[in-house]
């Protein structure tokens, strides 16, 4: 029987933590986990001892790696960079991002996933487009002239330019109409609630139609005692889930607490990495473990196994909920929890492997 066994201390397959056991894979699906004492002799064993294997990492939303913005070059070879910087952080799966912009940028960032996949690149889900149909009040270091709310036949230009790439679309859901938002919806593309200032009342109404938001307590209304906004709204929903960017700067690790307290299963991470670049508009400048454009917050320096760290060591997570924040709740937003973020019999080997401080020893992706 020709299979590989990988054996590790523990094995969290998103359900459960396993302690002595090994991972048996063949043709690169899994065919069992077992207890390390009953591994094949035959089989070709990778003992990766103390070490910690647990689901591959999915990152929903990252701008560009390796000094390569995907708005600034938009092509395969920054597609490619950002997947090289998300594997090496354990993701088996990302999505580029490209915020507010010129639909011709757009395009070319559509163009780029394209060219990637007819050359047979792997673990790009697909593109987010964040704007450019946002508030301009919650603009951010999103640039205010390209910033708009769509008609009908605006959106179907973008829509239909980016039909089967486009998988996430951020925008304000005060700024979009529900037709607008159906059709969205019509192209099998998540909506994400984000760059908003809608009411508490706006943004619940909203959750009827969509049911995640982008980058929580970032570029949103605030949570105020008379007025919660849409922070009060996604803390309030039973079911909207929302990312979060657990850098310690976007977001103070005690707010990361609360949200989790009060959200449960329904919060996830997302990088928001960008690259230091000096071309086009979002020229980010690193400074310490940020990025700023035009003297504002505009990304992280993030890998997913870092937000993993964070999670554990600054916002008390325990680290089996941590790594699902990281796996399993990302998958289910984008509806790939049947083939993603688990370690489980007939599934894809896509794992990775940690030691105890949260470094990558290995990702794994079949």
């Amino acid at each position: 029987m020709n299979t590989i066994t990988y054996l590790a201390d523990r094995i969290f397959t998103g359900n459960e933590m396993l302690h002595h056991h090994a991972i048996v894979i063949k043709d690169d699906l899994i065919i069992d986990i077992i207890d390390a004492g009953k591994i094949d002799s035959e089989s070709t064993i990778i003992n990766y001892s103390n070490a910690l294997i647990v689901p591959a990492f999915i990152d929903l939303q990252l701008y560009g790696a390796h000094n390569r913005l995907l708005s600034a070059y938009p092509d395969a070879v920054s597609v490619k960079a950002i997947y090289d910087y998300s594997k090496a952080g354990g993701c088996a799966q990302c999505m580029p991002t490209v915020a507010t912009n010129t639909y011709e940028v757009i395009f070319k960032c559509i163009d780029a996933i394209k060219e990637y996949w007819n050359a047979g690149g792997q673990g790009i889900l697909g593109l987010h487009a964040e704007g450019p149909w946002i508030n301009i009040a919650k603009r951010g270091a999103h640039n205010m002239e390209w910033i708009f709310s769509p008609t009908v036949q605006q959106a179907k230009k973008l829509l239909e330019y980016g039909k089967d790439v486009i998988k996430i679309m951020t925008l304000a859901p005060e700024i979009c109409s529900d037709e607008i938002i159906d059709l969205v919806h019509s192209y099998n593309i998540v909506v994400s609630a984000g760059h908003t200032n809608a009411s508490y009342n706006e943004a619940t109404q909203s959750f009827n139609k969509i049911k995640t938001a982008t980058h929580l307590y970032n570029a949103m209304s605030a949570l105020q005692h008379r007025e919660p906004g849409m922070v009060g709204a996604v803390l309030d929903h039973p079911s909207v889930y929302c990312s979060i960017v657990p850098d310690g700067y976007h977001v103070s690790f005690a707010a990361i607490r609360i949200a989790k307290k009060i959200m449960n299963k329904r919060l996830f991470a997302i990088t928001d990495a960008v690259t230091e670049t000096h071309e086009g508009f979002y020229q980010h400048t690193k400074e310490d473990d940020k990025y700023t454009a035009n003297g504002i917050l505009s990304g992280s320096a993030l890998t997913m196994n870092k937000c993993v760290k964070n999670f554990v060591e600054h916002c008390n997570i325990e680290i089996e909920e941590a790594l699902r924040m990281c796996s399993l709740y990302p998958s289910k937003v984008v509806n790939k929890d049947n083939e993603l973020g688990l370690i489980a019999k007939n599934r894809k080997a896509n794992f990775v492997v940690l030691n105890d401080a949260f470094d990558v020893i290995e990702t794994i992706i079949k």
